[in-house]
C-alpha cells in the first residue's frame, strides 16, 4: 500500500481541465469544426486538459464512431498544448475496453472512467472491471466516482487497492464526502480532481490536483485564477474568485436541469459552438437562457 503522500500530488493530466460539451450542428450531427473551435478557445484561456465524452459531452447519446472521431479532431486543434482524457465508461467492461483501445488509437492522452451503472455491482465487481479496462491499454486511467449518476459508489478502500495499479492515477471526485477523499489522498498517490464546481477551491485546498469543471465551458479564465491565486498564497482572492462564481454554478448545475443543457444553451446564447441536446435530453427555455445569461453577465462585469 501506498504510503502518506506531501500535501498535493503531481497533475498528470494538467491542473484546469474543462468537461467540454460535444458541439453538434443544427441537425444534430456531430460539427468537428465547432469542437475544434471550441478547444481552441478553452485551452487559449486557461485549460490545460479537455475531457471529451463525459456526462457534459453526452457520451450516452454518441456513437463510438463519434467518440474517435472527437478525439481526433481535438487533437489536430490543441495538439500538445494540452491533455486529452477520452471519456469511455460504460455499464459493459468489454464495451469499455474495446472505447478505451479506440481512444488510445485516436490520440487521448487518458481515460476517464465511470463506475458500471444501472447493475450497481459490488465492490469487488467494481474493482475487477476497473483493473480489466487498465490492464488493456497503455493509457492512465482516472476513475470517475459519481454515485448520484451510478447508484454505485467507488468505496474510499477500494481506491485505496486501486491507487496499486500502475495506471490508475487519479479520481474525478462527485462522490460529495470530503472525508474519504482526504483519506484516500492521505493513503495514496492519486491525483484528485474536483468534479463539482462548488468545491474547486475547497478540494485544492485539502491537497486536491485540481477540477474537472462543467462551467468552464463559458469561463474557463476563472476557475483557472482560483487556482493561480491560491497558488500564489492569496487564499483570500481565491476565496473571493470561488465565492463570485457562486451564481453562475446554481445557475448552471443545480437548477434542474443537467449541466450539459445549461451549458450548451450559454453557449449558444454567446455566439460560442454548442448545437442542439440529443434526446432524452431537450433544450433550456427561453426564461432559463435569460436567467443563465444575467448570471454570466454578472460573473464577468466583476470586479
Amino acid at each position: 500500500m501506498t504510503t502518506t503522500t506531501s500535501a498535493r500530488t503531481a497533475a498528470p493530466f494538467g491542473r484546469s481541465l474543462c468537461a467540454m460539451i460535444t458541439p453538434f450542428t443544427a441537425e444534430g450531427a456531430l460539427d468537428l469544426d465547432g469542437a475544434q473551435g471550441l478547444a481552441e478557445r478553452l485551452v487559449s484561456q486557461g485549460c490545460d486538459g479537455l475531457v471529451l465524452s463525459g456526462t457534459t459531452g453526452e457520451s450516452p447519446t454518441t456513437t463510438d464512431a463519434e467518440k474517435s472521431a472527437l478525439v481526433r479532431a481535438v487533437r489536430e486543434a490543441v495538439g500538445g498544448r494540452a491533455s486529452i482524457v477520452a471519456g469511455v465508461g460504460t455499464a459493459d467492461t468489454r464495451h469499455t475496453v474495446e472505447l478505451a483501445l479506440e481512444a488510445e488509437k485516436a490520440g487521448a492522452d487518458g481515460l476517464l472512467v465511470v463506475t458500471p451503472y444501472y447493475s450497481r455491482p459490488p465492490q469487488d465487481a467494481v474493482e475487477a472491471h476497473f483493473r480489466e479496462i487498465a490492464d488493456a491499454s497503455g493509457l492512465p486511467l482516472a476513475l470517475y466516482d459519481i454515485p448520484g449518476r451510478t447508484g454505485t459508489r467507488i468505496e474510499p478502500d477500494t481506491m485505496i487497492r486501486l491507487a496499486e495499479h500502475p495506471r490508475i492515477v487519479a479520481v474525478k471526485d462527485c462522490a460529495y464526502d470530503l472525508l474519504g477523499t482526504q483519506k484516500v489522498l492521505a493513503r495514496t498517490e492519486l491525483a484528485y480532481y474536483a468534479g463539482c464546481d462548488e468545491y474547486v477551491l475547497a478540494l485544492y485546498a485539502s491537497g486536491a490536483s485540481g477540477y474537472v469543471s462543467t462551467v468552464s465551458n463559458v469561463t474557463p479564465r476563472h476557475f483557472r485564477a482560483i487556482l493561480d491565486a491560491f497558488d500564489a498564497g492569496d487564499t483570500a482572492g481565491a476565496a473571493h474568485l470561488q465565492q463570485r462564481a457562486v451564481l453562475l454554478v446554481e445557475s448552471m448545475m443545480s437548477s434542474g436541469l443537467p449541466g450539459t443543457v445549461t451549458a450548451k444553451a450559454l453557449l449558444g446564447a454567446l455566439g460560442l459552438p454548442a448545437g442542439p441536446v440529443r434526446p432524452p435530453l431537450r433544450p433550456a427555455d427561453r426564461g432559463t437562457v435569460d436567467g443563465l445569461l444575467a448570471a454570466y453577465e454578472e460573473l464577468v462585469s466583476a470586479r
